[in-house]
């Protein structure tokens, strides 16, 4: 079995932490309302921000005219604007920096030829993914260019899923450059926890995108107490008429949803520990102790942010590290697949 060189594992271990960076950067950028203050997609001439008074007083005057500012914003000063201009500047210039650090070192493999041709189209999946991660995200951003002063909820969870794909497939890249056949008929034999798995795994890929819906409608900002809203387990505001539009939209709706899907993957992170803990797969076991460090974890921020955060807000420090763990749980499942489904994997055999 091939086994790549240290640079290659390197250079894609590199820019899982920075798709990682960039996920964190998206979540302050969403959460300081800053995704809006750049009002022009240019992917060279957007690089340089105002540099002088003159400059800045252009670009606030730009955002004035759209609906965030209008509707919302006001009474902005320019010092304020520089703020969300800030982070939604570092939130696309490190999205540039990620295209700059995967396409220098991917032509100069190419030169060495340390890229041989079944990792190639696998990189190639990499640039289009982050392409079209881009392109969403503009079109994201025109959602709330329009007649409303926030980003479409549907095009944002989209957006964050994209994400987490190009994160998810550029880990299991990771995890294949190092790889030694393993003895498959004895992970095949692991029957008993895959269906728990694949159960786990569709929860958590829901729970994801209700985190998506949540902070796309603001539905965060609604409850500040848990297990209780406002004072009840089941809301009076919680119409019984979950229809698709009430549980894709409504703030109250998303918010019921999203607090007992967490219930839900704490549960069946729990039932996989359980049954994956004798497992004759090292991995394995490591994974899914991992995976109950990981949801006790994100579950104790989430009630965190909840109660700690501002009524009508989300505490920013809070919120992102809340997305975060979300991102740790889904990176720990990718590890978990990788060492359950693939053949190349290096897992380590021991029997309890």
């Amino acid at each position: 079995m091939h086994q790549y060189s240290t640079p290659i594992r390197i250079w894609l271990f590199i820019g899982i932490v920075m798709v990682f960076v960039q996920i964190l950067l998206g979540g302050i950028t969403r959460l300081t309302g800053s995704g809006l203050s750049i009002t022009e997609w240019k992917v060279i001439i957007g690089a340089i921000p105002p540099v002088n008074k003159t400059e800045w007083n252009e670009a606030f005057d730009q955002y004035k005219q759209f609906p965030q500012y209008e509707k919302i914003n006001a009474d902005m000063s320019l010092s304020e604007f520089k703020w969300i201009f800030f982070w939604e500047y570092l939130h696309r210039n490190w999205a540039r920096l990620i295209g700059v650090v995967f396409l220098l070192p991917f032509i100069w493999f190419l030169i060495r030829k340390k890229i041989d041709r079944k990792l190639f189209p696998k990189l190639m999946i990499v640039f289009v993914l982050g392409a079209l991660q881009g392109l969403v995200g503009w079109i994201m951003v025109k959602s709330g260019l329009i007649d409303k002063p926030w980003v479409d909820h549907y095009r944002l969870t989209i957006h964050f899923l994209l994400a987490l794909l190009v994160l998810g497939y550029l880990q299991w890249l990771f995890l294949e450059t190092e790889t030694r056949i393993g003895d498959w008929g004895l992970r095949i034999r692991e029957k008993k926890i895959i269906p728990v798995f694949w159960i786990l795994s569709a929860v958590i890929l829901l729970q994801l995108i209700y985190g998506g819906f949540m902070a796309g409608t603001h539905a965060g900002y609604l409850y500040h107490s848990w297990p209780m809203m406002n004072g009840k387990i089941i809301p009076e505001s919680l119409s019984h008429n979950f229809s698709l539009q009430n549980i894709t939209s409504d703030q109250t709706h998303i918010h019921f949803i999203h607090r007992w899907l967490a219930a839900m993957v704490a549960a069946f992170c729990f039932i996989f520990y359980w049954r994956s803990r004798k497992s004759e797969i090292q991995s394995i076991r490591k994974g899914s102790f991992a995976l109950i460090a990981i949801v006790v974890l994100q579950f104790t921020l989430g009630v965190l942010t909840l109660i700690f955060s501002p009524v009508g807000k989300v505490d920013v420090v809070l919120g992102v590290c809340h997305q975060g763990g979300a991102v740790l749980l889904l990176c720990t499942v990718v590890y978990l697949a990788f060492h359950l489904f693939s053949k190349n994997s290096h897992s380590e055999f021991s029997a309890t």
